[in-house]
């Protein structure tokens, strides 16, 4: 009999419904050795419907299930649906409010994504877009460190980042990716439709991804170290951009 164990579902009966049902799935992993063409249908389902999957030795099941009996297949179960980029431009409109939008390229580390989002909901910006591959999804631990927030955020997941910025751009937005060398944050205009763009913790921001940038800005460093924390970079320019704001709807 399979089992939910957390953030994961595994037998092959539970993640086929799983998948028939819609469900916000980060990811499926197949055991790759002594399958055949067991998994075929599952495998055809997860690409139709442009969930990522891979496949993995029959030992990292085990490790993942406690050696459960998981029958070669595991999926990761987001704890909430994500949206679309039109909900949060949708959201923006229902407002009144000139989009604001946090764009994380390849950021892997949960616990980062989770405290993005947090200062998303407080800083009141429209949502969150993050990429299917090579990014970490809506976990528990991404739920748990956003102290809640992940319920109030909207977050969506898309194939191609680029393609979605251009989309971005010819719905008015400003697109600005933060990377060392740029313009001082606070000496640039963050007003209007803004996209704020975060790269990975290690690499930054991908090279086709800066290149979509319009604009690359930075903060100051006056230290030795010379880079922050993906979520405190990215805490503090969305607190610049809010600062901005609500310097120009003052009297």
């Amino acid at each position: 009999m399979s089992e939910i164990n957390d953030e994961i579902i595994y037998g092959r009966n539970s993640v086929r419904e799983l998948l028939k049902a819609d469900k916000p799935v980060n990811k499926v992993l197949f055991q790759s050795e002594g399958t055949g063409t067991n998994f075929q249908e599952l495998v055809e389902v997860a690409r139709e419907k442009r969930i990522p999957f891979q496949f993995v030795e029959k030992s990292a099941l085990d490790r993942l299930t406690a050696h459960a009996k998981h029958q070669g297949v595991l999926a990761y179960v987001a704890p909430r649906e994500y949206a679309t980029v039109e909900d949060i431009l949708g959201l923006a409109r229902s407002k009144g409010e000139d989009p604001f939008i946090l764009v994380l390229d390849e950021v892997e580390d949960p616990h980062n994504l989770g405290a993005l989002i947090r200062t998303v909901d407080a800083v009141g910006a429209h949502g969150v877009i993050i990429p299917k591959r090579r990014s970490v999804g809506l976990t528990g631990t991404v739920a748990k460190t956003s102290a809640g927030a992940v319920e109030h955020v909207l977050v969506a997941r898309e194939t191609n980042l680029v393609q979605t910025l251009e989309e971005l751009k010819k719905e008015g937005c400003w697109i600005a990716g933060a990377e060392a060398g740029g313009v001082e944050a606070s000496q640039t205009d963050l007003t209007g439709p803004r996209v704020l763009v975060i790269g990975s913790e290690g690499k930054g921001i991908g090279r086709l991804v800066r290149e979509a940038c319009d604009e690359i800005v930075s903060l100051p460093m006056k230290g030795k170290i010379n880079s922050l924390n993906a979520s405190v970079a990215g805490s503090i320019l969305l607190y610049e951009v809010l600062r901005q704001r609500t310097a120009k709807t003052s009297p």
